[in-house]
Parts: C-alpha cells; sequence; structure tokens
C-alpha cells in the first residue's frame, strides 16, 4: 500500500509541476540528443542575459524548477519526495565543473530525456524562443555553484 502511494504521490507531483508551467510536457522535444540546436547553445551562450530576462527567469525558477530543485537549488523542493532519482544539487562542484552552459541550457529546453538525463525533467518548449531568458536560468544554477566557494 505504500508503495502504491509513493507512486500515485510522484505521479501526482509531477503532473502538477508539469501543468505548473514546466512548458507544458514534453511532447516531440522529450526524445532524441537536440544539443546545441534551436533556442539553445552557442546563440542562448551569446545573448545577453538583460535585466528583464534575469526577472523573468527567476520568476520561472521559483514557480517551474523550485517545486523539485527547491528554492535555493538543494535538490530538496517539495516535489522532491516522491520523486527517483532525486533532482540535480546545482551546489554540487563536482557537477558544476562537469557540465557545460550548453549542456545546462539544452535540459532547460529540452528536458531531461533529451540530453540522457532523467525523464522527469520536463521539457520547457516555450523558452527556445526566448534564449536571453534561457542564459538568465543558466546564470542562476551556475550561481548556486559559486555559493559554495
Amino acid at each position: 500500500m505504500k508503495t502504491t502511494a509513493r507512486i500515485l504521490t510522484a505521479g501526482a507531483l509531477l503532473a502538477l509541476g508539469t501543468m505548473a508551467g514546466c512548458g507544458g510536457g514534453q511532447g516531440d522535444s522529450g526524445t532524441g540528443s537536440q544539443t546545441g540546436t534551436g533556442g539553445t547553445g552557442a546563440g542562448a551562450q551569446s545573448a545577453a542575459a538583460t535585466p528583464d530576462a534575469s526577472q523573468q527567469a527567476q520568476q520561472i525558477f521559483s514557480t517551474r524548477c523550485a517545486a523539485c530543485h527547491g528554492a535555493e537549488g538543494y535538490g530538496d523542493g517539495p516535489g522532491a519526495a516522491g520523486l527517483d532519482p532525486k533532482p540535480r544539487n546545482y551546489h554540487e562542484a563536482a557537477w558544476q565543473d562537469s557540465v557545460t552552459d550548453e549542456e545546462i541550457e539544452s535540459t532547460i529546453v529540452y528536458g531531461g530525456a533529451a540530453v540522457g538525463k532523467s525523464p522527469l525533467m520536463v521539457a520547457n518548449p516555450d523558452l527556445g524562443a526566448k534564449p536571453e531568458v534561457v542564459v538568465a536560468l543558466r546564470k542562476i544554477i551556475r550561481g548556486f555553484g559559486k555559493q559554495n566557494n
């Protein structure tokens, strides 16, 4: 009975996260490797994170990402309890050193499954047309790693 409740809780949290602004689900962009294409990659990295984009990114992180990754990026958001694997802890220095900016940006836009990570990390296809917001989100994620230095 406990296992069934956990599965239902995880499914409900995943559905809630998707409906609450995770880009409407994975759709077709949830399969295959798409790193460096579309609105991410070199184009996104060269996009400036304007003050408006930074403000949008902070709101998006609060409403979409923090549910699982936590408000402070420790992977301890309220939705994390029922997830396996657990959400990424952005403070982990080894992870920060191992991932490229392009990989972070691609994961944000295309979701985990598209880049060989957890399919529980849903896509945000609406951000493909907003490279400056993707850059600002990446900067938030990188900022968590700098807090440990």
